[in-house]
């Protein structure tokens, strides 16, 4: 029933404080909405007195409620006890990406249709955009594609890092750099058959395993940023033959992670 639902996603602290009101055991919830999520709902959706909705958190939980006022809404379950909850998914997918000149919009949408848990942008030396990026517009476009993708956990856009800063800690489980013109590279299918078999069942302990993708500029990565991230255990892996856009690359290298690591949540 809840999948028919139109959805809307509210910050767990909003509707944990709204809950707070009544007592979290009970229903009956009444959770305000800001003014661009009232103006969605009645302008865009179209929505009435008494029309229902599906109301998430972005931290895996689910519920339905009415809408009571143009800008007020009431949960059908209590707080402890949502309609839908998921576990956070595993293994954690980070999409790290080289902002290109165009196209960053929709990858950031894609990749959170495609299930990335987490997107970070990468400003690398041989990439054209440097500052100014928008990145609120982006956070928007995470969350409504959440909404409407169906998941119940919001990817969290990071702030936007030098490429040859971040490659110097590349955290738990598989760090991938895709990489072109380099001879004998395993390629990303390759790749991933070869860690789901040897290594991320050995990660089994950590809270979640991560498979970590780093995609460079349409120029490709510089020698100093190579040479970071293999210095900190990065694995090359090649995407193909074919030289693609940053957008392309980071969408089709997505796919294969997000549909080929069998992954929960």
């Amino acid at each position: 029933m809840a999948r028919e639902l139109r959805r809307l996603l509210i910050p767990a602290g909003r509707i944990q404080v709204a809950a707070a009101r009544i007592g979290v055991k009970e229903a009956g919830s009444l959770v305000a909405l800001e003014p661009d999520e009232a103006h969605y709902v009645a302008r865009v959706l179209r929505f009435r007195h008494g029309d229902r909705l599906a109301l998430i958190d972005g931290e895996g939980q689910l519920w339905s409620a009415t809408l009571e006022q143009a800008a007020l809404l009431r949960l059908e379950q209590p707080l402890g006890q949502p309609l839908q909850r998921a576990d956070r998914p595993r293994p954690a997918i980070t999409l790290a990406m080289a902002v290109p000149k165009r196209d960053a919009d929709l990858v950031w949408r894609m990749a959170t249709e495609l299930g990335a848990t987490n997107l970070q942008p990468l400003l690398a030396n041989r990439g054209v955009v440097r500052g100014g990026l928008p990145l609120e517009r982006w956070r928007t476009i995470v969350r409504e594609a959440t909404e409407q993708c169906e998941r119940l956990w919001l990817p969290q856009l990071a702030e936007p890092v030098e490429a040859l800063a971040w490659f110097s800690s590349p955290g738990p489980g598989a760090s991938l750099l895709a990489t072109t013109r380099q001879a004998a590279l395993p390629t990303l299918r390759e790749l991933l058959a070869s860690l789901l078999q040897e290594r991320l069942p050995d990660l089994a302990d950590q809270s979640p395993p991560e498979l970590r993708l780093a995609i460079g500029p349409e120029g490709g990565w510089s020698a100093d940023e190579e040479e970071a991230a293999l210095a900190a255990g990065w694995q090359p892996v090649s995407l193909g033959g074919a030289i693609l856009r940053t957008s392309t690359a980071a969408v089709a290298a997505l796919a294969w992670l997000a549909l080929g690591s069998d992954r929960q949540g």
